[in-house]
């Protein structure tokens, strides 16, 4: 068949990139379960968001890979171009590029997967032996005195566990027991040394650990040698391995697991801190009673003090002399408060007798007789003139208070102040 013989209807109906890219999405990942890729590192690409974006190659291909930031926080491995891993995942398609990458979801460094299994297998043969069991574990000593710290006296995690103890204040004593914490040979020397600070017979307390690293780097602590020393050890002990996120075997088999180094003796130095809390609130309840019951015994020796003197005969001479002053007191306000009732009677006296003087009487009546004669003296015919008035009076000087009734040519008087005009009506 020629190209140019087909046609679209026969190849069923047409799609969309956006529709096959989706049908190859799900056809890849209904088909591939999630797997282990093993692979070389690179293009190591971390975003902003937390986001990881790398390739995963061979001698013959590559493949793409994402690590989303929920997942890549929850990794152990520090992820580097050329680094062998295993990547466990499950397949997906962007659709939007058509390209497909395998979403990562769990790393391992490549060897670590045979180590994993091999420790599991340990761990599952001691703890059936009940290496593990919990009534095997030893209390810790509750203030030990002497404690022995296993570990390498040159790495970062003895100085981060000396600084601890003093920042804290602990004064027990810390002897340091030097051994390989990895490599060939480690876990014998520290078997070794375990023995030797249980045969001292001068420690109370043992810690044995290192800081973090890599599960190779781990290894000596999940031998089976160095697992049943610890577990067989008549001493406490303290496994204080790696990072918060490590586990030994080491760990199973102490009587107490400490995240960190620091961390076992943030632990130690607790127990001590809260002894020393205890015993000085103890101290403080202790002077409290001192105090209370010197308080109570002075106030007993001052009631017994207040007693015998009121016994005494200085303290009924003292009283009659505070009961003469009291009298001498009294009486002398009796006197004082007579004597101002006298004035005040007196005064009373005095003003009942200004009140019923006849002088005051007519000065009363002689300022009500001028204030009557001042309304006549207002009221009389003089004083209306006086204020420009004039009084028309007629021939027989009777007052003419109306013009009706007056006819053309009738004489009259008008009355001023200063005289008499007589007028005709017009």
């Amino acid at each position: 068949m020629r190209p140019d013989d087909i046609t679209p209807d026969e190849g069923g109906r047409v799609q969309t990139v956006t529709e096959f890219n989706r049908r190859v999405k799900e056809l890849l990942k209904g088909g591939l379960p999630p797997c282990w890729v093993q692979g070389e590192v690179s293009n190591l690409r971390v975003q902003a968001s937390g986001h990881v974006y790398f390739s995963l190659k061979d001698a013959g291909a590559q493949l793409g890979c994402v690590l989303f930031r929920g997942d890549a926080t929850r990794q152990s491995v520090k992820l580097r171009d050329g680094l062998q891993v295993l990547a466990y995942g499950q397949v997906d398609v962007y659709e939007a590029r058509g390209q497909y990458q395998l979403i990562t979801r769990a790393l391992i460094e490549h060897g670590a997967g045979r180590l994993q299994q091999e420790l599991e297998q340990l761990k599952q043969r001691l703890a059936a032996e009940g290496l593990f069991a919990p009534e095997r574990k030893k209390p810790l000593p509750l203030l030990p005195r002497t404690v022995g710290f296993i570990t390498s006296p040159t790495g970062a995690a003895v100085q981060d566990f000396i600084r601890i103890l003093q920042r804290r204040g602990w004064t027990g004593r810390l002897v340091v027991l030097p051994a390989k914490v990895q490599g060939e040979g480690a876990a014998a020397e520290l078997v070794a040394m375990l023995r030797t600070a249980e045969a001292l017979g001068i420690f109370d307390l043992l810690v044995i650990g290192r800081g973090g690293g890599s599960i190779e780097d781990l290894w000596a602590f999940n031998e089976e040698p160095l697992v049943r020393a610890i577990a067989a050890c008549g001493l406490p002990v303290i496994s204080a391995v790696g990072h918060e996120i490590d586990y030994t075997l080491s760990d199973f088999a102490a009587d107490v697991r400490a995240e960190t180094p620091s961390g076992a003796a943030e632990l130690i130095s607790s127990r001590y801190l809260d002894c020393v809390e205890r015993l000085s609130r103890a101290g403080e309840r202790l002077d409290e009673l001192a105090r209370t019951r010197c308080a109570q015994a002075r106030q007993q020796l001052d009631h017994a003090h207040s007693r015998l003197r009121l016994l005494s005969p200085t303290a009924a001479i003292e009283q009659n002399h505070l009961r003469l002053d009291d009298l001498r007191n009294r009486l002398g306000s009796a006197l004082r408060a007579s004597l101002q009732e006298g004035r005040q009677s007196l005064a009373a006296a005095r003003s009942r007798l200004a009140a019923t003087s006849p002088e005051k009487r007519v000065q009363l009546e002689s300022h009500r007789l001028l204030a009557l004669w001042k309304r006549l003296e207002s009221a009389s015919p003089q004083s209306v003139l006086k204020r420009g008035y004039a009084i028309v009076r007629d021939e027989a000087g009777r007052p003419v208070a109306r013009a009706q009734g007056l006819a053309p040519g009738q004489p009259l008087v008008n009355e001023f102040l200063d005289g008499k005009v007589r007028v005709r009506v017009e």
